[in-house]
């Protein structure tokens, strides 16, 4: 089981770090914007773009290629992903009314990961805690998902308190 943590030093970029290791970057371009860029520790660029109506998916990518998509859904964010051409959906959703954790399932409702925030008020961003299963650190793009997530928590953060 993977023990990761995410750290926002002012709300527009989050460290992934495994073991004190740092994983990769989610950077904003401006506060509350759903433009984003992952920069991985090796190198690797990907862009998380939203399309469609009033931005309702989003779509990371890998130059032009869509590697995954989000969208808001009634249970929760429904993420789709097409690595290795092969399409696999997920479900990422509150665990509880005021719960402060997301929890990652697959189609067979299996959990695969859970996300806690820490927020700081004093400091006015999140810090995360992040757990993963043994099923989800078979995946190859384990890393790169998590960073997706963390942008799909941050994405239900800003609709959730916009529409509060």
């Amino acid at each position: 089981m993977g023990q990761y943590k995410a750290n926002s030093i002012n709300s527009q970029n989050f460290n992934l770090t495994f073991d004190n290791q740092k994983i990769g970057e989610l950077i904003y371009e401006k506060w509350y914007s759903f433009n984003a860029e992952i920069l991985m520790s090796d190198g690797a660029k990907y862009q998380l773009e939203p399309k469609g109506f009033w931005d309702s998916k989003i779509e990371l990518k890998d130059g032009t290629k869509a590697l995954l998509e989000f969208k808001m859904g009634w249970k929760g964010i429904i993420i789709k992903t097409f690595f290795d051409n092969k399409e696999d959906t997920f479900l990422l959703k509150l665990n509880g009314l005021l719960s402060s954790k997301f929890v990652l399932i697959d189609t067979d409702k299996r959990e695969l990961m859970a996300a806690e925030t820490d927020f700081k008020w004093n400091k006015l961003n999140y810090d995360y805690n992040i757990e993963t299963t043994q099923n989800f650190d078979k995946f190859d793009n384990k890393e790169l998902l998590i960073l997706t997530i963390l942008h799909c928590i941050n994405y239900y953060m800003t609709i959730f308190v916009s529409a509060g």
